[in-house]
């Protein structure tokens, strides 16, 4: 679905990604794990268009949409759920979910998403009329994920989902991305929690200093000692 080939990006001189190449096969959980400062972002905001890349393809579906402005890339079903979540905080849930289907004219296809939204994130069904900037941590992150949801995602790019959260919201996050993946749903994860993220991915690829060291099945990651030494705190 998704195939990368020889992409770099900077931010003025600095050299963020570096040559980098790799797939996402349809149906799968791909995970990027690495340091802060890896990469790792810049590659998922080059893909959805927020950054341009300095050279290489992006081939989404044998197309290259390698610095594609972000709304094209959106209007394709390739999605990101941002760090930090950046929902709308003076907006209420429902408000916030209908910017996620912003790109769409189907209404009542719009209203199906936000019923099957709250069956993933029945908490959000109890914060609707609630402004964003009011909810808790882990609900912010619900209401990111269901935001980016509403775009019918094809391909969806979940940037650090975990990032400051209990550990009983980490588990219903991804519980609900392996659920995801069992709808149909392709994603590629960036997340911190090495550990994590390569037990739910179908393949991995670590990256270091802006270029992937090493690639292999989440369990075959999970097994190596380097790995295990950098990431998984052993």
């Amino acid at each position: 679905m998704l195939k990368i080939k020889h992409l770099s990006t900077s931010y003025g001189k600095i050299h963020a990604v570096r040559d980098i190449s790799f797939e996402v096969n349809e149906g799968e959980i791909v995970t990027l794990i690495g340091a802060n400062g890896a990469g790792k972002s810049t590659t998922l905001q080059t893909i959805s268009g927020l950054l341009k890349p300095r050279a290489g393809t992006i081939l989404y579906k044998d197309e290259d949409i390698a610095g594609m402005p972000a709304n094209k890339v959106a209007a394709r079903h390739v999605v990101q759920v941002p760090e930090g979540r950046r929902i709308f905080g003076r907006m209420t849930v429902k408000e916030n979910l209908e910017m996620g289907a912003y790109l769409r004219k189907d209404s009542a296809g719009i209203k199906e998403d936000i019923a099957h939204v709250f069956e993933l994130f029945p908490r959000l069904e109890e914060r609707i009329a609630q402004k964003g900037g009011t909810l808790s941590g882990g609900e912010q992150q619900m209401l990111a994920m269901a935001r980016g949801l509403m775009g019918r995602p094809e391909l969806l790019m979940l940037d650090e989902p975990s990032m400051g959260l209990a550990p009983v919201v980490v588990e219903t996050i991804f519980e609900v991305i392996q659920k995801l993946r069992d709808q149909g749903i392709t994603i590629l994860l960036v997340e911190q929690n090495a550990s994590l993220a390569l037990s739910i991915a179908n393949r991995g690829y670590v990256m270091e200093t802006g270029e992937i060291s090493l690639s292999g099945t989440g369990r075959e990651l999970l097994a190596n000692e380097d790995v295990q030494k950098a990431y998984l705190g052993h």
